[in-house]
């Protein structure tokens, strides 16, 4: 009864995303987009709360599921706000967010190009102030059974994961120009794999957006 109450009232989000939610990360970001959305798991609670959801995904089918989804929570967000793309090509304008959430995604990558290119598209349409939410695969804790970060992977757990790490990461929130509101959190998965969250924030002035 607990768990199907709890679930009623927050469906499947993302713990990670749930603890940046009760730290009041998300209070006052009018316009949240989930890059990789799926069928809407970490943006059901966010539809419930008022807040202007917009998802993209390669999958249609998917697109198709948090479109019925959020007709039923928000009856009055448009379907426009759930699209069929590619995250390293969104269909916004630049600064047109004040949250960007990419659980479980980058880590389809297909190499450093691509990863950079994904980065740099979730950094550009961030709004300035905006927050960069990431959970991705990384070596921290399995290094041995991985090897260097920066490439595709095959994980312990069978899985062929764009794996990044501690330098990586750091790297990438200075080359942005925005700044860690958490340090970087890995859970290690009795070392079949590891799962890292980055939360980055952009500053309120203009900050380089490069990849070289």
């Amino acid at each position: 009864m607990l768990a199907a109450s709890l679930r009623d009232q927050f469906g499947e989000i993302d713990i990670y995303l749930f603890d940046q939610c009760l730290r009041g990360r998300f209070d006052g970001r009018r316009r949240v987009l989930d890059a990789g959305c799926g069928d809407g798991r970490n943006l059901e609670f966010l539809l419930r709360q008022g807040v202007e959801c917009f998802g993209v995904d390669q999958d249609s089918r998917a697109i198709r599921r948090i479109t019925a989804r959020a007709a039923a929570l928000a009856p009055t967000l448009s379907p426009d706000h759930f699209q069929v793309a590619e995250l390293d090509r969104l269909p916004f304008a630049d600064g047109a967010m004040d949250a960007v959430l990419a659980s479980a995604v980058l880590h389809f990558a297909a190499d450093a190009d691509h990863f950079g290119r994904m980065v740099t598209e979730l950094w550009r349409v961030l709004a300035p102030g905006g927050l960069l939410f990431a959970r991705l695969a990384s070596t921290i804790g399995i290094e041995s059974a991985t090897g260097p970060a920066g490439r595709r992977v095959r994980l312990p757990d069978g899985s062929d994961r764009f794996v990044v790490d501690e330098p990586m990461l750091l790297d990438w929130t200075a080359r942005l120009g925005g700044a860690l509101l958490d340090p970087l959190k890995t859970t290690n998965v009795q070392g079949m794999r590891c799962m890292t969250t980055w939360v980055v924030g952009k500053p309120a002035g203009p900050a380089l957006q490069s990849r070289a």
